[in-house]
């Protein structure tokens, strides 16, 4: 049985995002994405809630930069399947040891370029933001990553795919 304020937070509504990271080595990652938004006008600025234990923050960290990508609402839930689970094969639970050493490369199989700033832009998201990451807040198993938004461009027509739309659910 759910709690109140968990059936009250599991009805807000969240775009489905991929955040687009690289490393200090030049190593790239997609991450899905629901706690997304924008915060400022002046300067343009976004907030992003990441795992403290993600490998897109540790990217984020190490370079300052990322990608926000929008999925659109007719074709990305391929997308959102594609990356849903951790890169890192040993943040899921009662993995064998052989298969927690596993890295897996979300980006296989989707068609991408870069930005200048070496963040992955998926060619068939709705649209996509760059950003350069000024802040970073904790916020208990989470931490919040402002961005600076610094380009970005809207792809194609539609609306964004939002979480309601999969039927997945990532609150409360």
């Amino acid at each position: 049985e759910l709690e109140g304020v968990e059936k009250a937070l599991l009805a807000l509504s969240y775009g489905v995002h991929v955040i687009g990271s690289r490393a200090a080595d030049g190593t790239l990652n997609a991450m899905l994405a629901d706690w997304v938004m924008q915060v400022s006008f002046r300067p343009r600025l976004l907030a992003v809630s990441i795992e403290n234990d993600a490998r897109t923050l540790r990217f984020i960290r190490e370079t300052g930069a990322f990608t926000v990508n929008l999925l659109h609402e007719k074709d990305g839930i391929h997308i959102a399947r594609k990356v849903v689970m951790p890169s890192e094969a040993k943040k899921v639970r009662g993995r064998p040891e052989e298969m927690a050493k596993q890295v897996i490369d979300k980006l296989a199989g989707i068609p991408y370029g870069l930005h200048e700033n070496g963040c992955p832009v998926l060619d068939q998201a709705l649209g996509w933001i760059a950003c350069n990451a000024v802040e970073f807040f904790p916020v208990g198993d989470h931490t919040l990553v402002i961005g600076e938004c610094v380009d970005g461009e809207r792809l194609r027509p539609g609306e964004m795919l939002i979480e309601r739309d999969l039927g997945w659910e990532y609150a409360g």
